[in-house]
């Protein structure tokens, strides 16, 4: 199957464009087994970089066929561990830059997709939009048109998915890294007409990074979510094993037998742990003084932002 798979898409990329019935014989060969396998994928991508013109039906069909793959190729199902994000970067930066939409695309869904994602592969995304931001040039512009450092309606859009993607750092919480990002694109863009997206993204952005929070076991690594997606699929009939081994494998589910056993719980909730997360902490005023007064002034975003930080602590 997988050689067939090959031939096809070599095939297709001789002569750099790739029809609706070529793309349905891709889908029927890479699905007849029910996986996408790294040859294939990496087939897909020699494809992808020969075509002259991708179309909608093509650029679906890639999107989906290595989603496929990164996310549920190898369990545990809907995640991406370190050696995949690696292959994954340097599948599209094989020539030192991402040159098409189709791959930006591509990544941007699997982190929106996966329960977790190494930060190296939300990093590398972000780093590459903060790139054509500043340089015009890139998948998400059309010849640098207008000028560089203005932020485009797609660019902000992208920024928004990566940002809250569940399968970053936690859901929807917002890094250092990517509020430092917003700042420095907002800088150099100040005196641009940024699209209208952008003011909304930088206020959410910094301000949920201010006043967020994030759970220390939000994220499970690729070997702990094997083990207990193990766990959960083995179905032999043992309440006294099962919750011994819950209180064994998951330190947080002890404090949840307390609760059933009435044993004191001194662990915060999660509601204590929001309201923590709400109060900005001296740290967190320190970096926003240093980011504020990086050039000498207060502009007009930066005082937006500190007006909502003050009626949300209200």
């Amino acid at each position: 199957m997988t050689t067939h798979f090959t031939e096809l898409a070599q095939r297709a990329a001789a002569d750099g464009q790739v029809t609706s019935q070529e793309v349905l014989a891709l889908r029927r060969q890479g699905w007849g087994d029910g996986i996408i396998v790294r040859e294939e994928a990496e087939a897909l991508f020699a494809l992808n970089n020969a075509l002259d013109v991708r179309d909608e039906e093509w650029c679906d069909f890639f999107v989906e066929a290595i989603g496929e793959f990164v996310l549920n190729g190898t369990p545990p199902r809907l995640q991406c561990d370190d050696k995949e994000a690696q292959w994954l970067i340097a599948q599209v930066d094989h020539d030192g830059k991402l040159e098409s939409t189709v791959e930006l695309e591509t990544i941007v869904r699997i982190i929106e997709r996966a329960e977790n994602v190494p930060v190296v592969l939300k990093n590398y995304v972000l780093e590459q939009v903060e790139r054509e931001v500043l340089t015009g040039v890139g998948p998400t512009r059309c010849g640098g048109e207008l000028s560089a450092s203005h932020i485009t309606s797609a660019e902000a859009q992208i920024l928004r998915r990566v940002v809250f993607a569940s399968g970053g750092h936690g859901p929807a919480a917002v890094t250092r890294f990517d509020a430092e990002m917003l700042f420095r694109l907002k800088d150099e863009t100040l005196a641009e007409e940024n699209a209208p997206e952008w003011d909304e993204l930088f206020l959410d952005g910094v301000s949920n990074y201010l006043k967020g929070f994030a759970l220390q076991n939000a994220q499970l690594d690729h070997d702990r979510a094997r083990e207990l997606q193990a766990f959960i699929a083995d179905s032999r009939p043992n309440v006294g094993r099962f919750m011994g081994q819950m209180a064994r494998e998951l330190p947080q589910a002890r404090n949840h037998f307390g609760k059933v056993f009435a044993k004191r719980d001194t662990a915060p909730s999660y509601i204590e742990q929001a309201i923590a997360g709400e109060a900005m902490t001296d740290h967190e005023q320190e970096w926003l003084d240093k980011m504020i007064g990086a050039d000498g002034e207060v502009d007009e975003l930066e005082r937006r932002l500190l007006a909502r930080i003050i009626e949300e602590g209200e």
